[in-house]
C-alpha cells in the first residue's frame, strides 16, 4: 500500500494505492466515495487487487480529513486531479500501473463523480456505477415540479440528512443551490453521448436509485453504447448483504476490460 497526498485547487488531498502484485503495469481504478462517503467499499479494492487491478482511493477536498471546501463542483475537479495524478510518469512507475488504462468505479455520489468525469475525458476505458446518484437530474426533476426555491430547500433536507458532519466548507442548502445551478448540464442523460464509445457497468439496489440508473442505461443504449451491463441486487444501498455479489460482478466486468 502507498499512501500520499494528491493536491487539486491547492488543498492535498488524502489518498492510498493498494498497489497489484508483480512488476508489470497493472491497469489501476480510481475508487470513489459517496455522499458523505461511510461506505468506503475497500473490501472491493482488495479484491481488485487481488485480480490485478492497482486500486487508488481518496478523500475529496474537505471530507474526512482533507483539506480545503467540499462542493460538487470541487469533487469534479478533484477526480480530475487524480486521473491526471496517475497518468505523470513518474507516479505510474513508482505505482507499477499502466496510465493508458484507468477505470472509474463510484459509488452513490461516487458514481456521480465517475460519470462527470468519463464525460469529460475520453481516454478513461470504462465506468462502473454502483448505485449511483444522478443528483443534478433528481434536482431537474424536482424543480420542474416545484419552483427552484422550494426544490432547493427539499434537495437541502435530504443531503442534511444524510450527514454531513465529515464535510467541511458547505451548507446543505449551499450544496442544493450547486446542484441547481448545474441541473441540466450536470444530470446522467446529458453525459450518454460522450461516454457511449466505453464499456459501462451499472448495479442497482432497492434503494430508490434504480429508475434513474435504467434511464441512463436506456439512454446510453439509444446512443449506440453496445457494451452496457446492467445488474439488480435485491439489497440496499450500502449492498450490505450482497457484498461477495457485487464484487463478483464487478471483477468480471473488469476482466473483459484488460
Amino acid at each position: 500500500m502507498e499512501t500520499m497526498q494528491i493536491r487539486s485547487g491547492g488543498s492535498p488531498m488524502n489518498a492510498l494505492v493498494y498497489v497489484a502484485a508483480g512488476a508489470e503495469a497493472h491497469p489501476a481504478v480510481i475508487l470513489l466515495h459517496g455522499f458523505p462517503g461511510n461506505e468506503r467499499n475497500l473490501d472491493l479494492a482488495q479484491d481488485m487487487r487481488r485480480t490485478g487491478w492497482d486500486v487508488l482511493y481518496f478523500n475529496y477536498r474537505g471530507s474526512w480529513g482533507s483539506p480545503g471546501d467540499f462542493s460538487f463542483s470541487h469533487g469534479i475537479d478533484d477526480v480530475g486531479a487524480v486521473i491526471e495524478y496517475l497518468r505523470k510518469p513518474e507516479n505510474a512507475k513508482r505505482l507499477r500501473l499502466d496510465p493508458s488504462r484507468i477505470v472509474l468505479v463510484g459509488h452513490s455520489m461516487g458514481g456521480f463523480m465517475a460519470v462527470q468525469a468519463a464525460a469529460a475525458d475520453p481516454a478513461i476505458k470504462g465506468v462502473a456505477m454502483i448505485s449511483a446518484a444522478d443528483m443534478s437530474g433528481t434536482m431537474e426533476q424536482m424543480q420542474a415540479h416545484d419552483s427552484r426555491e422550494v426544490a432547493i430547500k427539499k434537495m437541502g433536507t435530504m443531503l442534511a440528512n444524510e450527514g454531513m458532519a465529515p464535510l467541511s466548507g458547505c451548507t446543505p442548502t449551499g450544496l442544493a443551490q450547486e446542484l441547481s445551478d448545474h441541473a441540466s448540464a450536470w444530470g446522467f442523460r446529458s453525459k450518454a453521448e460522450a461516454i457511449k464509445s466505453r464499456p459501462v457497468l451499472v448495479v442497482t439496489s432497492d434503494d430508490g436509485l434504480a429508475a434513474a440508473n435504467g434511464a441512463f442505461v436506456t439512454a446510453l443504449r439509444q446512443a449506440g453504447d453496445a457494451r452496457v451491463t446492467a445488474l439488480h441486487l435485491a439489497t440496499d444501498h450500502a449492498y450490505s448483504d450482497k457484498r461477495i455479489e457485487l464484487s463478483q460482478a464487478l471483477l468480471r466486468w473488469l476482466a473483459t476490460l484488460h
